[in-house]
């Protein structure tokens, strides 16, 4: 998947010409179409940068008192135990009592121990931000410790990867969340490629970090002892089969089950322009609202008891946004629906996300006001050439 000439330096320049602002303000919705299966060979290329930095910058010109809601929550300390003492608990029970339960393992592994294994991923997600305790140190043994239940080395090649998903969202190359370019061709849009496709989404996200081949950091190799240290406890005390409903958790866990479902949730596109996603539904009580997405990329330094807040004091920042209330819908919809498949993204280059994000401003409410006309000339002829492309393809 190659950048297009369109999104050559060049290009990018010539788009955005004499411009100061950034034309898609207030919302930060896109004005790029959706990339269809069929249609399409390949997730659509955008020409500004990932919206959410610039979005916090409008929304506090009018909420200014969000930032009162930035820090951390020591409760998520408490459910890390918590998740840990159950998991290891099963681990237990099943390596060292229930030694011929074997449907029931596997049933209690998706159930319990596949909810609690992704649970433990979105304890990874707080800690990554420092939102769990006061110092980035206690955030990164709050990570390691909620490791221990998963059986392989996770949290800080999470926590790595996880801040340049934020730092460069939809830049090919850069933004390791974003499907490769094999996984797009081998999946295509047949929906028993992509209902197995989500079964090993766990494995595939791993896979992504891999592929871009950096060398391990300092706190990757602690997390790789520490790991393999408790693998060794966790073998002589559950045994081997307790060390199996630990791994069976995990691959069921990050595959095709609603705690795994806002992978899909979050960033595949299932509306033109809107690149991000929200879920406001149940699940988000026992996953520790991951559902509000939007919300957390436009302010990554609230915590997850927080996140809703944010909506209740900026609804009209928020309220015209599509969003999903169902995680099983997600994957319905994802399976069976022929206008989605891994190609769903939006991606952009690194000389666009770079150019726009350093020339084209947020304007104040004032300037907002006396470029209206302007931005109607803009959107009628970025979304002329936007039409004139999809019916050449």
């Amino acid at each position: 998947m190659p950048p297009r000439d369109t999104s050559s330096p060049e290009a990018v320049q010539a788009l955005h010409k004499d411009e100061q602002f950034d034309m898609r303000f207030p919302s930060y919705v896109g004005f790029w179409k959706r990339s269809v299966p069929g249609l399409d060979e390949e997730p659509r290329f955008d020409m500004f940068d990932e919206p959410h930095w610039k979005r916090k910058q409008q929304i506090l010109q009018d909420h200014p008192e969000i930032t009162s809601l930035y820090g951390y929550d020591t409760n998520t300390v408490w459910i890390t135990l918590t998740a840990v003492c159950v998991q290891m608990g099963l681990a237990y029970l099943f390596g060292r009592v229930l030694t011929d339960w074997n449907w029931t393992m596997v049933l209690v592994a998706y159930t319990i121990g596949g909810s609690i294994s992704t649970q433990i991923g979105i304890i990874f997600h707080e800690f990554t931000h420092n939102l769990c305790a006061k110092t980035t140190l206690q955030n990164r043994w709050v990570g390691n410790i909620g490791n221990i239940p998963l059986v392989v080395p996770l949290a800080q090649s999470f926590r790595r990867y996880h801040l340049e998903h934020h730092t460069y969202q939809g830049v090919y190359g850069y933004d390791p969340d974003l499907p490769l370019e094999w996984e797009i061709r081998l999946i295509g849009n047949d929906p028993v490629r992509k209902f197995f496709w989500l079964i090993i989404y766990g494995v595939m996200y791993i896979g992504r970090g891999l592929a871009q081949q950096k060398q391990l950091t300092q706190w990757e190799l602690i997390n790789w002892a520490w790991t393999i240290a408790c693998d060794v406890v966790i073998f002589k005390v559950c045994g081997a089969r307790g060390m199996l409903y630990l791994a069976v958790s995990v691959l069921l866990g990050f595959g095709l089950h609603p705690g795994a479902a806002h992978f899909i949730q979050e960033h595949y596109t299932f509306r033109d322009g809107q690149e991000t996603y929200s879920y406001y539904g149940s699940g988000n009580t026992f996953w520790m609202n991951i559902g509000y997405h939007n919300e957390h990329h436009d302010f990554p330094l609230v915590p997850w008891t927080k996140l809703p807040e944010i909506k209740r004091l900026a609804p009209e920042h928020y309220d015209n946004l599509v969003y999903h209330t169902s995680w099983w819908a997600v994957l319905y919809m994802f399976v069976t629906s022929s206008i989605l498949a891994p190609q769903s993204r939006v991606v952009r280059t690194l000389d666009a996300h770079r150019y726009a994000r350093k020339n084209l401003r947020v304007p104040t409410q004032s300037e907002a006001e006396q470029m209206a006309p302007e931005k109607t000339e803009f959107v009628s002829r970025i979304r002329k050439a936007a039409d004139i492309s999809m019916e050449k393809a």
